[in-house]
């Protein structure tokens, strides 16, 4: 099954290939079999050559690929087809008349990363026609491209800030409406691209009900009206039945805020706390040489791209066991190279590379056309242990792994406790981590809170340099969080530590002999010392639970079935099952309106499916994504809905943020309004 990333890349190749029709395939396993698009063949000119062409981006579609920017000076390149890609706003139309104008390109080809409403193009062909400029269009697309996807089933709408916007008691009706339909346009593109209509379920109440009877309303209309159907090619599944096309289940962020605060121990996930990557993109410092570290350091950008199968085999996996691979990596590595060099009696690789051309070497050819091979793998096996020694000293000098160790009980700690970890000042340098873990407890203890306690908290916070402006809205929104979570005790009992990484003094001491035998220096030795080997719970968290009873009700908890049984059910294919639109100023107000969705009936109660698309408005976590794939691999053994296939879950948010970015972003922002 082709992912989101699959789909979308094949969009852009579409893009650059000047929307070239594409020729089907007679191939049983052609790509289009499997929902994509089949591969597109380059535009060629008379000569036969491929034609040449200037990519042109908005700030949008900077943080995709980089040629020329549209806010930019740029000159003109003659006969040279111009790619434009691009947010379809006033400012961004006004830039390209001007380009016509001035015959930087010819011919245009104008696609935009979302719909353009039809005033605007009307006073865009208005432009071009008072301009003289028509003749040098020659396309004008609506690509439907406007989300950001940085994992194979992981997508975000790019917009910081959203959360405090939504639930901002300042925020005006235009604003809001604004922002609703960012997201909603957001939402249709990516299931545009992914090429099926979805049932859609959300909670009554709050933005999450708006945006779907939005999106419900939009793509109902697209069916009935559109001349172009944008679900008739590629994946049928839009015209299947209802089980057999994915669910959306589209939450507000407060349905649960633990994920947002909590200290994961997953690779992927610390990164993201620790080194606060962007765009599959880490700037670290790193040293300038390694075995002499009194050299200083120097800035490195590091990529972690679907290429990297280090990364990709374990992005997801606890810390421990990221340093057992990188361990037998290296060790592989060493053996493979040292293998080479005493065949080909070379001292070692960069030696074998310099003799390479000489007349010598030639009968060494066979063994020579390994050395990229060999080179490409320990550039990758430098840059993880890089990002792990760096991450090594983060979890060292903030404590993260004992905060993770009482995060896995934190409804089992009282005041007491949780006020003297406050005010021990051998728990971290980061009085952030702190707050997080407070704000964990709080929002979870049945104890009783008084004005008392958090007042005394609040100053135990303070003392030691935290900003509590944040807590004075998370109090505000407290009992309706209590009201959604889903309380989960553990799938399976937890592993101790010291029974699944018995051996784990002994891979410390393999690391750092490997370390050495790699010449890596004596600054990675203490990689793994001072760090506890944790094992994570197999715990579902609540919008895995909601999920579950969505997409499974089966075997779902009846906890979990009891929080869903009002969820709203929208069918766009459906002439029964929709919903009426709200007034914008009521999506901060939680409050639902009658006849604004349907009730869903048992049966659609009970209706399972093999394919989730599951957004939060608001902010994302990358450790809810982590969870998520990890239920889905959990449960497909047995296959998905009882229909023997395998569960896929996509996992998208208004933006993927860090607890750093949405304590003192978000959270403080609206703290200071509460006050």
């Amino acid at each position: 099954m082709a992912t989101l990333r699959d789909r979308q890349i094949a969009a852009i190749e579409r893009i650059l290939n000047l929307n070239a029709p594409t020729q089907p395939s007679d191939a049983h396993n052609d790509s289009s079999s499997n929902g994509l698009l089949p591969a597109n063949a380059p535009i060629l000119s008379e000569s036969g050559e491929p034609i040449w062409k200037v990519l042109v981006f908005d700030d949008l579609g900077r943080d995709v690929t980089l040629y020329l920017n549209i806010n930019t000076t740029r000159y003109t390149i003659p006969d040279v087809p111009a790619v434009y890609l691009i947010e379809p706003t006033v400012a961004n139309l006004q830039v390209v008349t001007s380009d016509l104008s001035r015959s930087l390109y010819s011919p245009a080809y104008i696609n935009f990363l979302s719909s353009i409403s039809r005033p605007l193009l009307e006073d865009f062909g208005a432009q071009t026609v008072s301009s003289g400029t028509a003749e040098h269009l020659a396309q004008i697309y609506d690509q439907y491209l406007n989300f950001i996807v940085s994992e194979p089933d992981l997508f975000s709408l790019g917009m910081d800030g959203a959360y405090r916007i939504l639930n901002s008691a300042r925020t005006t009706d235009q604003e809001l409406d604004a922002t609703v339909e960012r997201i909603v346009s957001g939402l249709f593109s990516v299931v545009v691209t992914m090429g099926t209509i979805p049932i859609i379920r959300c909670p009554k109440g709050g933005a999450a009900e708006m945006i779907c009877a939005k999106l419900d309303r939009k793509l109902r209309d697209h069916v009935l009206n559109s001349k172009t159907n944008l679900f008739s090619g590629g994946d049928q599944r839009s015209s299947g039945t209802v089980g057999s096309r994915p669910v959306l289940i589209i939450v507000d962020r407060n349905v649960d805020l633990i994920p947002m605060f909590s200290h994961s121990w997953t690779y992927q996930s610390l990164i993201h706390d620790v080194l606060e990557m962007r765009l599959n993109k880490i700037t670290m410092s790193v040293p300038k040489d390694e075995r002499n570290l009194e050299k200083g350091f120097k800035k490195q950008t590091y990529d972690l791209s679907s290429t990297d199968q280090f990364w990709t085999r374990n992005n997801a996996v606890p810390f421990p066991e990221v340093i057992g691979d990188i361990t037998e990596e290296l060790a592989k590595w060493t053996e493979e190279s040292n293998e080479l060099t005493r065949k080909t009696g070379t001292s070692s690789l960069d030696d074998l590379a310099d003799d390479a051309n000489s007349a010598a070497a030639a009968h060494l050819k066979a063994a020579i056309t390994q050395l990229p091979e060999l080179r490409e793998r320990k550039a990758l096996i430098d840059m993880h242990m890089n990002i792990l020694n760096a991450l090594s000293t983060g979890l060292k000098e903030r404590k993260i792994d004992e905060y993770f160790e009482i995060e896995q009980n934190i409804t089992k700690q009282t005041k007491t406790q949780i006020m003297a970890l406050i005010k021990n000042s051998d728990k971290g340098n980061e009085p952030l981590d702190k707050l997080r873990l407070f704000l964990q407890w709080y929002l979870t203890t049945e104890q009783e809170v008084t004005r008392a306690d958090i007042d005394s908290f609040t100053q135990a916070l303070e003392a030691i340099g935290a900003d509590t402006t944040s807590l004075k809205y998370v109090r505000t929104v407290r009992q309706l969080t209590r009201m959604t979570m889903i309380a989960s005790a553990p799938t399976q009992p937890s592993q101790q530590s010291s029974d699944l990484f018995s051996g784990f003094s002994s891979l410390s001491s393999r690391v750092t002999d490997r370390f050495k035998d790699a010449g890596l220096g004596a600054n990675l030795e203490g990689l793994v010392s001072g760090i506890k080997n944790l094992l994570p719970e197999n715990k579902d968290l609540t919008l895995t639970k909601i999920t579950e009873s969505l997409m499974d009700p089966q075997n779902a908890s009846s906890s979990a079935i009891s929080k869903t049984e009002s969820y709203l059910y929208f069918d766009p294919r459906s002439a029964n099952a929709r919903g009426t639109l709200p007034p914008a100023s009521q999506a901060r107000t939680q409050q639902s309106t009658v006849g604004r969705g349907i009730e869903a009936s048992f049966g659609q109660r009970r209706q399972g499916f093999s394919e989730a698309i599951v957004f939060t408005v608001g902010g994302g976590s990358m450790d809810e994504y982590g969870n998520l794939l990890e239920w889905a691999k959990r449960t497909s053994a047995s296959g998905a809905a009882g229909t023997g296939q395998k569960r896929r879950v996509v996992y998208g948010s208004t933006a993927l943020l860090s607890a750093t970015e949405f304590v003192t972003k978000d959270l403080e922002a609206l703290g200071k309004e509460s006050s």
